[in-house]
């Protein structure tokens, strides 16, 4: 069983580098993605009979360490249950038809090698969610799904629209970090250590629960739900869904009608005995769910598109699986996710084909061609809304057409207060900010040493410089070397705010510099290379379609993009989490602003690859 589990796991990996070292020949990636489909079949029937033939029983195996000290452990763990093992059947079955249906749908595509790419990566960070063993193996699995989702909504990179939905989609993905990565810093606080799922059950029953403050579990399932809600586009994230119906209809099907947008309703079946605990929870995750229901019903009636519909149709249905979920319906949650996921996979599959066949028909029709969407309307009774005055009509087709307003209220609320503390920094002079910022530390430092204050306050005024650091990044609209180099000194200034607080780790902030350092060397290198003779003037963040004109630097870009945001390809991943469970020991509040600060980065970094490597060649627009 040990061996069928890594080889669920090792096997879509295998086709990804099978993949990105074949030649760009759709009969050899047709042929590679074939056999690691079957393989990849094979192993998760394979592993499931054996499973069921134990009984259905839950079954946990540790491979190995990957990192350990005296106060913190990170074992590559994965566990399969009965919720595991119900998503497993369902990415082998809707897997398989996908790439069968690719090989042939994305015929001369010029990017075919660049969508098996992506979906194998998919698969690989997929499967690391649903065999994940502890919620630190799940937040792996989680940034590799969302990085694989945002580079198919930017599939069709010639055009703006998808590229920027891309970003938009990115930003949500982010901001659902912050909720994962505080929470595995939560477990680690709460627990003393990353708890494993199979000893999630136990939590109740041993009155762990109990014995922890009302507060912290709050807290706790807060940040669960924030990342449960934005991953599967629940109020108030429910805008990013349909913009990223953008990538090719098969990502679509995949990742936005049938898999990843019930990965947050994953989270919480994995979670549940945290959040389950108290009725007020639950009670938070029946309104999100009932509010989601409501505006993603009145949304998806003012779509223009078949795939815009699809998309609030699938995301209301989720809507109701939170509703269960916090009923305690938990078996009804994994047959309702079973259902409208290979049905919203067939509604996207055939939308192309339905569309082709209706415009034939109207371009065969002599006379005006109207499609009744029922033909026993006459026969039914009047709906709500017709029966509501002309003014209140119109109010609530504004209101769904708008979608509630949502974006604008999650941009104004998020995003916009960094742009307008980075707007204000990036306006002085980098000189005097310089002197100010070495004056008010060597000030503190000073007084510090002088007089009985404790070092670790002087981590307050660092954390805040980090904080406007990242800002300054974030909203830089001149330089892409002044976006790398506002990253690295935040970074930098989050190693010594930990140094500040616990003196004694100075090994693992190394290990942190370690991704960091290289990752932010090869994006300047690259960069110089890249805009040797780019001039800024009119447009500085430009689409210039560089991973066209320049592939590989374009490339190198991207891995050195991937170190900075803490991807898991570089010992900073690792370290993000034990930065904060070492730092946040002693002072809580630390968590908050490393981790701000760790989002907004890749923001930041995410903004100026897409708009130097996508785009047409010989046009710009601006990002």
């Amino acid at each position: 069983m040990n061996g069928l589990i890594l080889a669920c796991q090792l096997i879509p990996l295998l086709g990804f580098v099978l993949v990105f070292l074949s030649p760009n020949n759709e009969k050899v990636i047709s042929t590679i993605s074939n056999w690691i489909t079957h393989l990849t079949g094979v192993s998760i029937i394979a592993l499931l009979a054996l499973w069921v033939s134990h009984g259905f029983q839950s079954y946990e195996y540790v491979w190995f360490s990957l990192y350990e000290t005296a106060d913190y452990h990170f074992p590559i763990l994965f566990y399969l249950d009965r919720v595991g093992a119900v998503y497993l059947v369902c990415v082998w079955i809707i897997f398989s038809i996908i790439t069968k249906y690719c090989r042939y749908y994305l015929h001369r595509e010029t990017g075919y090698k660049r969508f098996f790419l992506n979906i194998f990566g998919f698969l690989f960070g997929l499967n690391l969610i649903i065999l994940s063993g502890s919620i630190d193996m799940l937040f792996a699995g989680w940034e590799i799904v969302g990085i694989s989702s945002f580079m198919l909504i930017a599939f069709y990179r010639h055009r703006v629209q998808p590229v920027r939905n891309a970003l938009r989609a990115y930003t949500i993905y982010r901001f659902c970090d912050i909720g994962l990565l505080l929470g595995t810093w939560m477990s680690h606080m709460l627990f003393h250590e990353s708890p494993h799922f199979s000893q999630m059950a136990s939590l109740a029953e041993n009155n762990v629960l109990s014995s922890l403050g009302y507060g912290e579990l709050s807290l706790l399932t807060f940040l669960i739900i924030i990342a449960a809600s934005g991953k599967s586009a629940q109020f108030p994230f429910c805008f990013w869904l349909p913009r990223a119906m953008e990538g090719p209809t098969p990502s679509s099907a995949i990742f936005y009608g049938a898999l990843s947008v019930h990965l947050g309703v994953f989270l919480l079946l994995r979670t549940d005995p945290i959040w389950s605990y108290h009725v007020v929870t639950r009670a938070i995750i029946f309104f999100i769910g009932l509010l989601t229901v409501i505006i993603a019903s009145l949304a998806e009636k003012t779509q223009s598109n078949i795939k815009g519909q699809i998309a609030y149709a699938s995301i209301t249905q989720v809507g109701l699986m939170f509703i269960e979920l916090s009923l305690g319906l938990d078996t009804l949650v994994l047959l309702h996710f079973m259902g409208n996921a290979f049905l919203r996979c067939y509604q996207l599959l055939v939308s192309p084909s339905i569309i082709t066949h209706l415009l034939r028909v109207e371009g065969a029709a002599n006379t005006d061609f109207y499609i009744e969407k029922n033909p026993m309307r006459q026969f039914l009774p009047l709906s709500i809304r017709n029966q509501l005055p002309e003014v209140l009509q119109n109010t609530l087709y504004v209101f769904a057409l708008q979608e509630g307003g949502l974006e604008f209220l999650v941009r104004s609320l998020l995003w916009t207060p960094f742009k307008r503390i980075g707007g204000w920094v990036n306006a002085l002079n980098v000189w005097w900010l310089g002197l100010m910022t070495l004056t008010a530390l060597g000030g503190g430092v000073l007084i510090a040493t002088n007089t009985a204050i404790d070092h670790k306050y002087l981590a307050i005024p660092v954390s805040i410089a980090m904080i406007i650091a990242s800002s300054s990044a974030f909203s830089q609209k001149h330089s892409p070397f002044k976006v790398w180099n506002s990253i690295l000194l935040s970074y930098i200034l989050s190693g010594v705010a930990v140094l500040l607080i616990n003196p004694h780790i100075g090994s693992d902030v190394l290990m942190f510099f370690s991704g960091i350092l290289p990752s932010w060397l090869l994006g300047i290198i690259v960069l110089s290379k890249l805009l040797k003779n780019q001039h800024f003037e009119a447009a500085p963040f430009a689409f210039r379609a560089m991973a066209e004109t320049q592939p590989k630097l374009s490339l190198l870009l991207f891995i050195s993009f991937l170190g900075l945001v803490g991807f898991p390809i570089t010992p900073a991943f690792l370290s993000e989490d034990i930065l904060l469970a070492h730092a946040s020991s002693e002072h809580p509040w630390f968590a908050l602003p490393i981790t701000i600060a760790f989002v907004v980065n890749g923001i930041a970094a995410a903004r100026v690859y897409m708009g130097l490597c996508m785009g047409r060649p010989n046009e710009t627009y601006t990002v």
